[in-house]
C-alpha cells in the first residue's frame, strides 16, 4: 500500500509525517524553503556551537506538534474538520516565514519598525494568490479572525505549539537540559471549553514546568550575556554599513542586501511594493555572513574593526546587573574614547547600555486557563499552591553594559 505524503526524520521527534498534499505544496514553495538559510537562534552558535538549526526545521516541528494537538482534541470528541485541521497546520507552518536573516537583527536596523509578523502576512497573501485561495482559512487562523479561537491559540498564545517546539528544539541543540519540557503530556491534557483552549487540571504541573523552563532558557540561552553581545555587535555592524551606504560610500553587498542598505522603507512600503517584498525574499543569513567577511578589509576603520571582532569572535564584554550601570558606562566611554581616538558620535559602536527583560508568564496577556474537575476554569496563577504565582509573573529587568575589549 502506498502512503501519500512525506516522512521526515527529525532529530527531536523522530519520524514525523506530512500526508497532506496541500501541505507539501506549501513546504516546497521557495518562500518556505528560504527558511533553510535562516538560523533559528541567530548568533547563539557563538556560545552554543550546536545551535545551528534553522527556522525551517522549527516550523516543521511546530507543524508536527499542531497535528498531535488536534488529534488529541479530536479524540476527546471535538469536531475538527479536515479543512480546519489543514488550516491550523499551514498557519503554524508559515508563522515564521517573514523572519529576517539572523532572526531579529534586521528588524532593528535595515527595516526598522517593520515586524516579521507583518512580512509573514504579506508572504502568506502572495502564496495564497499563487495557490488560488488555498491559504484563506490558514490566514484567518493566523490573524485570529477564524470563528474557532482555539485554533489561533494553538498558533499564538502563552501555551502554543510554537513555544513548545522551540523550547524542545533549542534545548536539544544547545545541550541546555533545563529547557526540556513534557510536551507530549501537555498535548494530551489539552481541552476546549466555551471555544477556548484550556488544560485539564491533572496537567497543571506539566504546564508549570513548561513556564519555568521558558524562564530558565531565556536567562541561560536567549539572553545569555555573550549571545546578547554577539547580537548587539551584529546590529552595530549593519547600522554602520547602512550609515556609510546612505552617505554615498560604496560597499560590497549581495544584490538583495544592497537594496536594503541603500534605501529606506516603512511598513506601508512593504504593503505597496511587490519588488521590495521580492528583494526581501532573497535575503538570508548568507547575504549577511559573506558581507561581514568582505567588510573586514573596508577602508572605514569602524566597520572594519567591528567585522573583524565578529569573524574572530572578539565580542563585546558584557555585564548584566540589577544595579545601575551609569557610572560604569561613563567610565568605559571615556576609556574607549581615549584608546581609540574616536569621535563622540561613533562611541556607541564600541560601548552601549540598555535593559534586557523577560516575563515568564504575562498575566496581562491571554492567560493559560486550567479546566478544573468541578467544571469551572481558573488562571494557572490562581490554582491552589501555584508555582506560577503573581510574583513569578512580574517581568525581570536587568541593566546591561557592553563595551569593546581593549
Amino acid at each position: 500500500m502506498n502512503i501519500k505524503g512525506k516522512i521526515i526524520n527529525d532529530p527531536v521527534y523522530g519520524f514525523i509525517r506530512f500526508p497532506e498534499e496541500e501541505l507539501l505544496k506549501v513546504i516546497d514553495h521557495p518562500l518556505f524553503q528560504r527558511l533553510r538559510n535562516i538560523k533559528q537562534m541567530g548568533m547563539a552558535q557563538l556560545v552554543y556551537p550546536g545551535a545551528v538549526h534553522t527556522r525551517f526545521a522549527h516550523s516543521l516541528g511546530a507543524c508536527h506538534l499542531m497535528g498531535k494537538a488536534l488529534d488529541e482534541l479530536k479524540a476527546k470528541g471535538l469536531d475538527v474538520s479536515r479543512d480546519e485541521y489543514l488550516a491550523a497546520r499551514i498557519a503554524i507552518l508559515l508563522h515564521d516565514i517573514g523572519h529576517a536573516p539572523f532572526s531579529h537583527a534586521l528588524e532593528h536596523t535595515l527595516i526598522d519598525g517593520v515586524s516579521h509578523e507583518t512580512i509573514s502576512q504579506l508572504f502568506m497573501q502572495r502564496m495564497n494568490k499563487e495557490f488560488g485561495g488555498l491559504l484563506d482559512e490558514a490566514i484567518a487562523v493566523f490573524n485570529n479572525t477564524h470563528p474557532k479561537l482555539y485554533l489561533h491559540q494553538l498558533v499564538s498564545s502563552q501555551l502554543d505549539v510554537d513555544r513548545m517546539d522551540y523550547l524542545n528544539r533549542d534545548s536539544f541543540y544547545t545541550g541546555v537540559s533545563e529547557g526540556v519540557i513534557g510536551y507530549d503530556r501537555i498535548l494530551q491534557m489539552l481541552t476546549v471549553q466555551d471555544g477556548s483552549l484550556m488544560v485539564e487540571e491533572k496537567g497543571v504541573h506539566s504546564v508549570e514546568k513548561f513556564i519555568i523552563a521558558r524562564r530558565l532558557m531565556y536567562w541561560q540561552v536567549y539572553l545569555h550575556k555573550t549571545v546578547l553581545s554577539a547580537e548587539i555587535l551584529l546590529i552595530n555592524i549593519l547600522k554602520r554599513a547602512r550609515e556609510l551606504a546612505l552617505s554615498g560610500l560604496q560597499l560590497f553587498a549581495t544584490p538583495a542586501l544592497h537594496y536594503f542598505l541603500y534605501n529606506s522603507f516603512d511598513e506601508k512600503s512593504f504593503k505597496n511594493n511587490e519588488e521590495l517584498l521580492s528583494h526581501y525574499s532573497s535575503l538570508d543569513d548568507n547575504d549577511i555572513t559573506v558581507s561581514i567577511k568582505i567588510w573586514q578589509e573596508h577602508e572605514d576603520e569602524i566597520l572594519s574593526t567591528l567585522c573583524k571582532m565578529m569573524v574572530n569572535r572578539r565580542l563585546y564584554k558584557v555585564s548584566l546587573t540589577s544595579d545601575s550601570v551609569t557610572n560604569l558606562y561613563a567610565e568605559k566611554k571615556e576609556l574607549i574614547k581615549k584608546q581609540l581616538n574616536i569621535k563622540d558620535a561613533d562611541l556607541s559602536y564600541f560601548v552601549s547600555s540598555g535593559v534586557a527583560s523577560n516575563d515568564t508568564y504575562n498575566i496581562s496577556d491571554e492567560r493559560i486557563q486550567i479546566a478544573m474537575k468541578g467544571g469551572n476554569a481558573v488562571d494557572i496563577s490562581e490554582i491552589d499552591n501555584p508555582i506560577v504565582n503573581k510574583a513569578l509573573a512580574i517581568p525581570i529587568h536587568k541593566n546591561y553594559i557592553c563595551y569593546m575589549r581593549l
